[in-house]
């Protein structure tokens, strides 16, 4: 495995898991996408977690997850989602880790790597690193069409859910306080029951938006390998004594991202989604997060783009759009790399279309 004279990289075993995790967290760019469970849910999928941990002195410097997957007639593709976790300013461990992927994806014959940091834009040293090491920017897709979502809106929490609350839209604390007064309760999920509810949920959303919704047994998995470990939790919000919203989010480090959510439609008046937020949010705060992540949106701040709705319900809690750097990918089979481009860019394609003959629709979760 790739080193240095200082610094090593290995490949992380099961037994490795709990160490890998603290690095994940601890490693200045945490990302729920980077943990051990993330890699065993997708694994449900059709992907291969391969996990590596640098170490410089004995002391872990960084950790990445790369999953990989064969495509029929294709080869093999390497994506990194998020990753490698590490501080961005240590670039010798964002060398070696690279370059240990690298090494695998040559022995694994695969025809690209991709990456795509949750780096802001601004960052022009991580982007100049990353061309330095042979990467070269992926699709230029915004909105909900690359992997990760380029654009998010994150929200600086304060120390208090006073203090918090304070940061938020006046419109957006009067829809917390009513549905309280209708009688709006959250809670935690506290068993696969309430998951069970949360995906009826999540189903009525996606029938009403008209989006796909994926199998329950995925989201088992996410409650197997994330949830029920303590990396992310289900809020509830009930009214007159049955579940008319839920979210699920996730933490690591410093950060909790909102994913997934649905709601009863029938009982938007009460503003369930609102006090499902808040409830996660308290949470965050009371486990001394600095960040709420509210996840993607579009970028186009115009009032008649289609998925302007999202953007201001995200921006009514207080969150403000960050732009990341977007997709980077090391290319190594360049004929199998252009097939694939093609095939991607027919996906696209066919998104859009798919979204125009929805009206636009905006899905409750983002991309994965």
């Amino acid at each position: 495995m790739n080193q240095t004279a200082s610094l090593k990289v290995v490949r992380a075993g099961p037994q490795d898991r709990e160490a890998y995790d603290r690095a994940v967290a601890g490693s200045g760019k945490p990302h729920f996408m980077q943990l051990w469970g993330w890699g065993e849910v997708k694994r449900a999928t059709g992907w291969e977690p391969l996990r590596f941990l640098a170490t410089r002195g004995g002391r872990v410097t960084g950790a990445m997850t790369v999953l990989a997957r064969r495509l029929p007639g294709l080869g093999t593709v390497f994506y990194a989602p998020t990753g490698p976790a590490v501080d961005y300013t240590d670039q010798e461990t964002v060398r070696s880790l690279l370059a240990a992927a690298a090494e695998e994806a040559r022995r694994h014959r695969a025809f690209v790597l991709r990456v795509d940091p949750d780096i802001p834009a601004g960052r022009r040293d991580a982007v100049e690193l990353l061309t330095r090491l042979g990467f070269r920017r992926g699709t230029e897709a915004t909105a909900f069409e690359a992997l990760q979502p380029r654009f998010v809106m994150r929200l600086e929490l304060a120390p208090t859910p006073e203090e918090t609350l304070a940061r938020f839209e006046s419109k957006t604390r009067y829809n917390i306080r009513y549905a309280a007064r209708q009688g709006v309760t959250a809670r935690a999920a506290r068993d696969e029951q309430d998951l069970a509810a949360f995906y009826r949920l999540l189903q009525l959303t996606a029938a009403r938006q008209r989006f796909a919704v994926r199998a329950f047994s995925y989201y088992e998995a996410l409650w197997r390998h994330l949830l029920v470990p303590g990396h992310g939790r289900i809020f509830l919000a009930e009214h007159q004594g049955r579940p008319v919203a839920g979210i699920m989010v996730f933490r690591c480090g410093d950060t909790v991202w909102y994913l997934y959510g649905g709601t009863d439609y029938e009982a938007r008046k009460v503003m369930p989604s609102h006090a499902a937020q808040w409830a996660a949010i308290q949470w965050a705060i009371a486990e001394g997060c600095r960040i709420y992540d509210f996840r993607g949106v579009s970028g186009n701040l115009d009032p008649s783009d289609p998925h302007y709705g999202l953007y201001r319900f995200k921006k009514g809690f207080g969150a403000e759009l960050v732009e990341y750097v977007g997709e980077f990918e090391r290319v190594y089979a360049p004929a199998r790399y252009w097939a694939f481009r093609a095939a991607f860019a027919a996906r696209r394609r066919l998104l859009r279309a798919l979204r125009r003959s929805r009206g636009g629709a905006a899905a409750a979760g983002t991309a994965e």
